[in-house]
C-alpha cells in the first residue's frame, strides 16, 4: 500500500500535468491563430477543423479550473492503485471532461457561422444582436442554474457521491462528461461572449480563462461572477455604438483601393 506522503505528493501532480497541458493548448492555439485576426465566422474553417481549435482553446482555457476536481477524484481512489492506474483514471476523467465542451462545439461552431451571415448581411442590425447577447451573458452570471452549476463546480461533493455507483471501463469517462456537463451550464454563457468579441480574440480569450479560475477557486467566486456580469451587462451598452467591440459580429469596411 501507499504511503499518506506518496498519496498526498499525486496531488500536486496533477495539477502540475494539467497545467503543463493548459499551457501546450496555449502554445498550439496562439501558433494557430499566427496571423488571424479576431472576426465573424468560422475563420474559414469546416466543423471538424472548428472543432479542433475549439478543442485546444477549452482545454487551454479550462484545465486549470478542473485541477481541484481532478485532485479530489485521486483522493477517493483506492489506497493501493498505481501510479499509472491514478495517471490513466485522471485522464480518463479529463478526456470526458473536454469531450462535454467538444459536444458545446457543436453549438458554438453553429452561433460563429450565424454571426459570420448577419454581419456580411445586416451589418447594421449586427452589434445590437451583439449587445443583446452579451447583456443575456450578464444577465444568466444571476440565474439560479448558474448559481447552482457553479457551487457544483467549487465544491462539487455531489459529485463524489453519484459517480459512486459508476463501475466498467468507462467509468472515468463518464465521471468526467457528468462534470463537464455541470461545467458546460455554468460557463456557456461567456463562451458565447467568447464567440461574439471573436475566436481568435486572445486577449479576451485570457481574461475569461482568468474569470473562469476565479469564479471556480478563488473563495469570493460567487461574488465575482455576479460583478462580471454587471461589467458584461455595462460593456454591451456601448457595443450599438461601437460595433468593434465585438468584432465577431462586425466585418470593418474595406479599405478603398
Amino acid at each position: 500500500m501507499s504511503s499518506p506522503l506518496a498519496r498526498r505528493a499525486v496531488i500536486p501532480a496533477s495539477w502540475a500535468a494539467l497545467l503543463a497541458a493548459a499551457l501546450l493548448a496555449w502554445v498550439l492555439t496562439v501558433r494557430g491563430s499566427a496571423g488571424m485576426a479576431p472576426g465573424p465566422g468560422t475563420m474559414g474553417r469546416g466543423l471538424w477543423g472548428f472543432l479542433a481549435l475549439w478543442g485546444l482553446m477549452m482545454a487551454a482555457m479550462m484545465l486549470p479550473s478542473v485541477a481541484p476536481v481532478v485532485s479530489l477524484y485521486l483522493r477517493t481512489l483506492r489506497a493501493g492503485a498505481t501510479g499509472w492506474t491514478r495517471a490513466a483514471r485522471s485522464t480518463g476523467l479529463v478526456v470526458g471532461y473536454l469531450c462535454a465542451w467538444e459536444a458545446f462545439g457543436l453549438v458554438a461552431f453553429g452561433a460563429a457561422w450565424a454571426g459570420g451571415e448577419l454581419a456580411a448581411r445586416a451589418p447594421g442590425a449586427a452589434p445590437w444582436v451583439g449587445a443583446l447577447l452579451l447583456a443575456g451573458a450578464g444577465v444568466y452570471q444571476a440565474t439560479p442554474l448558474k448559481d447552482r452549476c457553479l457551487r457544483h463546480c467549487r465544491s462539487p461533493v455531489g459529485f463524489l457521491m453519484h459517480f459512486g455507483g459508476y463501475s466498467g471501463r468507462l467509468r472515468d469517462l463518464r465521471v468526467g462528461l457528468y462534470h463537464g456537463g455541470y461545467c458546460v451550464g455554468c460557463c456557456w454563457g461567456l463562451m458565447v461572449v467568447l464567440i461574439v468579441v471573436g475566436m481568435m480574440n486572445l486577449a479576451w480569450m485570457a481574461a475569461l480563462a482568468v474569470a473562469v479560475f476565479l469564479e471556480k477557486t478563488w473563495r469570493h467566486g460567487e461574488a465575482f461572477s455576479l460583478v462580471l456580469g454587471v461589467a458584461l451587462i455595462g460593456y454591451a451598452c456601448f457595443v450599438p455604438w461601437h460595433p468593434g467591440l465585438v468584432p465577431g459580429l462586425y466585418a470593418p469596411p474595406a479599405m478603398p483601393m
